[in-house]
């Protein structure tokens, strides 16, 4: 059984990480039974979510994750894949895992509209999944100079929704009619894509990048066809069966 350590669950999504999300969305593409609970980052391997606990043995890092589950149960979703289609792929993701995360943070943390609306997730977090109180303005101070030393806190919320847009077009563009990412099979890549589109999608503060991806028809059938096929039965955990 693997134990899935994440984030609570808030705005009707499994989750508001897309780390976290993308894993769950792993698992239930591989059909590889879990059971998510809330993370504690002390106890976490690497101090950050998502981790997991594996026949007794506790794991890091979403990708390093999905790499060792593949290794252990078998590679159904890629294995077919040719080398320019996992290049598509490796190359789509590292955009969206290093660029436009940055860019989902920034309208969380640093926009005032968006701190308002993740405000009370956090409170959630602490200090069942931080370990301990944490006062909310050193928090959000700590991840101001995260983003700043990244480089994307250097920037307006202007420009940040421009760089954010342009990797949205991207991710359409590749995208086409196509069902799934890289064709009519899904594959590992599109448990990102879709944890990252939802994680903009459901943002409650209706920014202009938003509304821009809503505006990508072809994404948001997309979304819609990944829920109904991988997400149909989800439920948050309270209303989950015991």
């Amino acid at each position: 059984m693997i134990t899935l350590y994440q984030t609570p669950v808030a705005w009707g999504m499994p989750n508001l990480s897309p780390f976290c999300f993308k894993l769950e969305s792993y698992l239930r593409m591989a059909g590889l039974p879990y059971t998510a609970k809330l993370a504690q980052l002390p106890h976490a391997p690497k101090g950050k979510v998502p981790y997991v606990e594996i026949d007794g043995q506790l794991m890091g890092d979403s990708q390093f994750i999905i790499e060792y589950l593949k290794r252990k149960h078998g590679d159904t979703l890629d294995a077919k894949l040719t080398p320019e289609q996992l290049a598509i792929g490796h190359t789509v993701r590292r955009m969206l895992e290093e660029c436009t995360y940055w860019y989902i943070i920034y309208m969380r943390w640093v926009d005032d509209a968006g701190w308002r609306a993740y405000m009370p997730v956090v409170e959630t977090m602490i200090p069942d999944v931080l370990g301990g109180p944490v006062p909310l303005p050193m928090l959000r101070q700590k991840m101001l100079q995260i983003l700043h030393d990244q480089g994307t806190g250097r920037h307006s919320m202007e420009e940040v929704q421009v760089l954010a847009k342009e990797d949205i077009t991207a991710v359409a563009t590749l995208m086409g009619n196509k069902p799934f990412l890289l064709g009519e099979a899904p594959s590992s890549f599109d448990a990102v894509v879709y944890s990252f589109m939802v994680s903009i999608i459901a943002n409650p503060v209706d920014t202009e990048l938003k509304q821009y991806t809503l505006s990508q028809e072809n994404l948001v059938r997309y979304c819609a066809r990944f829920k109904s096929r991988f997400f149909a039965n989800w439920k948050p955990p309270e209303t989950r069966a015991a």
